[in-house]
């Protein structure tokens, strides 16, 4: 995937993780970069800061993607390379509000097929595209405090698996970030809140900023890798989990109770 020249669209743009990769695509070349946020203002603002396209859209509003799509191709051209980057943490249980897990699948999982569904007949048209979609070193291991987070998570890494055997032959790249600790108010917030997920992410690894993980993703999508790993120790977690679940689910209600 080569960024320079190319029609980028990321979703959650207005700050954190979809900020830096605006700024990183702008950086590297692209063409245009569509920035897509519910917060009109701040999506404007790093629009105007790497000569982009603002647009003010719900993610789990099937309709409006479609039209976001429709929107970009027509004043484009293509889109190049689509990045579902939106999410949400509840920091709920079992027994919480059911509302509180219906939004965590809709942002967290349901976004990306949205997107997938809009965008991917005029990739498959022209023989070439990429989706990018952020998950979370979650989706590969867990999130102690928030179950709708790992469950959707977990969703959105099978989802990415699931379109990449189907469509990669068809010349349909696919990539899927999964950070653990970035400095971000997705972390940071209930992390100063003293939520025990979000410590036990912090005991787990470096905090990365958020310009940190898109060099990640940079590098990542110029040699299209499927996993891209911010935190390369996630990659040995999974493996140990992958080898020995019941030692590994020790090792994690070690670190909770910690």
């Amino acid at each position: 995937m080569d960024i320079k020249d190319s029609v980028a669209v990321v979703t959650g743009g207005a700050s954190g993780i979809g900020a830096a990769l605006a700024r990183r695509f702008a950086a590297d070349g692209a063409r245009n970069v569509v920035v897509v946020d519910r917060d009109l203002a701040k999506a404007q603002s790093v629009a105007d800061e790497v000569g982009g396209v603002a647009e003010c859209i719900d993610v789990t509003d099937a309709a409006a993607v479609n039209g976001l799509v429709e929107r970009t191709i027509a004043r484009d051209g293509a889109i190049d390379l689509f990045c579902s980057n939106a999410g949400i943490t509840t920091g709920v249980a079992l027994d919480d509000p059911d509302d509180l897990w219906h939004r965590a699948f809709e942002v967290n999982t349901m976004a990306h097929v949205y997107a997938a569904r809009a965008v991917l007949p005029a990739m498959l048209e022209r023989g070439r595209g990429y989706l990018l979609q952020t998950a979370s070193a979650a989706g590969l291991l867990t999130s102690p405090g928030d179950a709708p987070y790992a469950v959707t998570k977990h969703g959105a890494v099978a989802f990415a698996e699931w379109l990449s055997v189907t469509y990669g032959a068809q010349g349909i790249g696919v990539s899927v970030l999964c950070p653990m600790g970035v400095s971000t108010p997705l972390l940071m917030d209930p992390l100063a809140a003293g939520e025990p997920g979000a410590q036990a992410v912090a005991a787990s690894g470096e905090i990365l900023t958020a310009e940190q993980v898109a060099d990640t993703v940079a590098a990542g999508l110029a040699e299209e890798r499927f996993l891209i790993l911010p935190h390369p120790q996630v990659g040995t977690f999974w493996a140990q989990k992958a080898s020995d679940p019941d030692r590994w689910l020790a090792g994690v209600r070690r670190l909770v109770n910690r």
